[in-house]
């Protein structure tokens, strides 16, 4: 049976291998959220390359994001179970092994599995990336590497768009997966050589049945949101899908509970819900991430299909916005502690709302430039909101519990976004469905998808309306995005 090893005496350094550290996990993290955005741009040349449709194809996406889902609530076993280098070669040769399925694909199920093995190398390499910088990183130095690690999650969706789409328009959709090879080449060689291990770990009880329950709840639920419109004729299969969502997750917070209860450590720590600021909080990031990847989803194919604009094209609707995204990423702490949560918190709400207002009239009437416009909107209120709202939400638990908030926004996050692509998705299909030819269908489609957006928007601001009552004070616990 292996043994517990016991690392004393770790010195926090800024050295040669600290830095190649963080490049090399960096890299890996960088690496799944191009590949996760630039997809989108590729979804109207799949769906006609493999004869699939609107909501087949979103499976790419959704099926990363449930893996991602199921895969991040176990990190922190992970890393008290394995040495930081083995999770790292686990999670790079994993997502190795996925991109070159996808390079390689004949076939839609073969890249799907791709993307499946990719999303379980990314939800084990991103939060390694922030564990090396929280146990290494000199503590003088702690806010600079944090920033410069959520500036490399922050850079990678205003990449992967307009990269993509200039990759598929010009050298075909495998090429995304290949020029990434070389990438991942020199993640793999700079982390074996530079990863060391800075806390103990060894053997450790497992929630097994935890994850089973969990992973059984998420993906009978998305499979629910994906094919609605199939399933309404099929009410036997909709009510089991149903009934296996709702069965599971009673059972999971059954299984939480009673460990809890006999001391053990659950997969998730489910008493931080009866916090009622962060529980608000936490379901404002929901609404964010979800409107989040409906846009990234509807956009591209809007353009593409009824717009007649090049992949290229469509990928460099979301740049602007994705820029102004990543510049807001290192400075909206500072917004935050300067002025408090509730002013960028609500203007960032209200930046939400009048973007999903607009987009509302803009589709189908305008062009691609007010589309961009429009999208700058958006992600001026997203750089605004998502790391303060972590911060305000995870401010308002009790200190020994925050990593387990943490924990839980991350999983719940990721669900959020595979939910997002997927309902969108579903509507733009049921649309497609109709006898009107694809370019009208498809705009009808967007149109009623950007609706619920809107009302997604406004359960958004509502939530951080009623969590930010008491907030009035800068709050100074430090940032914790």
């Amino acid at each position: 049976m292996p043994t517990s090893k016991s690392i004393s005496g770790f010195q926090r350094q800024a050295d040669l291998r600290f830095f190649l550290s963080i490049i090399a996990a960096g890299l890996l993290s960088f690496t799944g959220v191009v590949i996760e955005t630039a997809m989108n741009i590729t979804f109207p040349t799949l769906m006609q390359e493999f004869s699939i449709s609107t909501s087949t194809v979103q499976w790419i996406t959704t099926g990363y994001l449930l893996i991602l889902a199921i895969v991040i609530p176990t990190s922190s076993y992970l890393k008290q179970r394995f040495a930081m280098k083995r999770l790292f070669l686990a999670a790079n040769l994993l997502f190795l092994t996925g991109t070159l399925l996808d390079a390689t694909s004949a076939s839609f199920a073969q890249l799907l599995f791709g993307r499946l093995l990719q999303g379980a190398g990314t939800g084990i390499a991103l939060p390694l990336m922030f564990l090396i910088v929280m146990e290494q990183a000199p503590l003088d130095k702690m806010g600079l590497m944090m920033g410069a690690a959520m500036l490399v999650c922050a850079l990678a969706p205003a990449v992967g768009p307009s990269v993509g789409g200039y990759i598929v328009s010009t050298f075909g959709w495998r090429m995304i997966f290949i020029a990434l090879l070389p990438v991942l080449l020199f993640s793999l060689a700079a982390g074996t050589y530079a990863i060391r291990q800075s806390s103990d770990y060894g053997p450790r009880p497992f929630d097994s049945r935890g994850l089973i329950l969990l992973g059984a709840a998420f993906t009978a639920f998305l499979l629910l949101t994906s094919y609605l419109h199939d399933l309404l004729s099929e009410p036997l299969l909709l009510a089991l899908l149903l009934l296996l969502t709702i069965f599971s997750l009673l059972l999971f917070v059954r299984q939480e509970k009673r460990l809890l209860q006999r001391g053990a450590h659950p997969l998730l720590n489910i008493t931080i819900l009866r916090h009622k600021a962060f529980t608000l909080s936490a379901m404002g990031l929901l609404c964010f991430q979800f409107v989040c990847l409906g846009i990234g989803f509807l956009l591209p194919n809007f353009s593409q299909i009824v717009q007649g604009e090049t992949a290229f094209t469509a990928g460099c609707i979301l740049l602007p916005g994705c820029i102004v995204g990543a510049m807001f990423a290192p400075v909206s702490g500072r917004i935050y502690d300067s002025l408090g949560a509730r002013k960028p918190l609500l203007t960032g709400s209200a930046l939400l709302l009048l973007s999903l207002l607009l987009f509302q009239f803009a589709i189908p009437e305008v062009g691609t430039l007010g589309l961009t416009a429009i999208y700058v909107l958006f992600a001026m209120g997203q750089g605004l909101s998502v790391g303060n709202i972590l911060t305000y939400g995870l401010s308002a638990l009790p200190k020994a519990i925050r990593a387990d908030g943490n924990a839980f926004c991350n999983t719940v996050q990721q669900l959020a976004g595979a939910v997002g692509t997927s309902i969108p998705a579903a509507i733009v299909a049921a649309c497609q469905q109709s006898t009107q030819s694809l370019a009208p269908a498809t705009s009808l489609g967007t149109s009623r998808a950007f609706l619920l957006l809107l009302f997604v928007g406004l359960l958004q601001a509502l939530c951080m309306s009623v969590a930010l009552r008491r907030a009035s004070a800068p709050h100074h616990s430090g940032n914790e995005h």
